[in-house]
């Protein structure tokens, strides 16, 4: 079991890392946006889209790494208060209360909404250039997967 929790611990790491790289692609496709609107005086049709995208996408992929981390923030001014065995206990009610029923509820609706947006290829209707959609909506089912696994340990 333990093998399994560092796979686990290993593969939200992994996947963190590997989509923080997406901040460089929004700085770089916004930069580019705004040299070639206000320096060149000819704006993009799918600056807009790539940066909602790819700031979803490194958002949606963050949780799990961040919550291994234990880096969420939280109001802890009575928490800190209580002796690590109340704590634990405290994380445990409020996962079981709150945390896990919003992570099935994100599978389960985020499941239908990601398999209709693939179905139809979904795209873009905030401009002409027509950029896929469904692949980050794709990702939102999966956003719960490791979000479960990096709290089990």
């Amino acid at each position: 079991m333990t093998k399994f929790l560092f796979f686990i611990d290993e593969l939200s790491t992994w996947v963190g890392k590997a989509f923080a790289w997406l901040i460089l692609v929004l700085t770089l496709s916004v930069s580019y946006e705004v040299f070639v609107r206000y320096v060149l005086r000819a704006p993009t049709t799918w600056a807009f889209d790539i940066s909602y995208i790819t700031y979803g996408a490194m958002f949606l992929m963050a949780g799990a790494y961040t919550l291994s981390r234990n880096g969420h923030v939280r109001a802890d001014v009575v928490y800190r208060l209580w002796s690590p065995r109340t704590q634990a206990t405290m994380d445990l009610v409020l996962y079981i209360l709150f945390f896990l029923p919003a992570i099935a509820a994100l599978m389960y609706s985020g499941w239908n909404y990601a398999q209709m947006s693939v179905r139809f290829r979904e795209v873009s209707i905030f401009s002409p250039a027509g950029v896929p959609v469904f692949p980050l909506k794709a990702l939102i089912p999966f956003t719960a997967f490791p979000s479960v696994s990096a709290r089990v340990r």
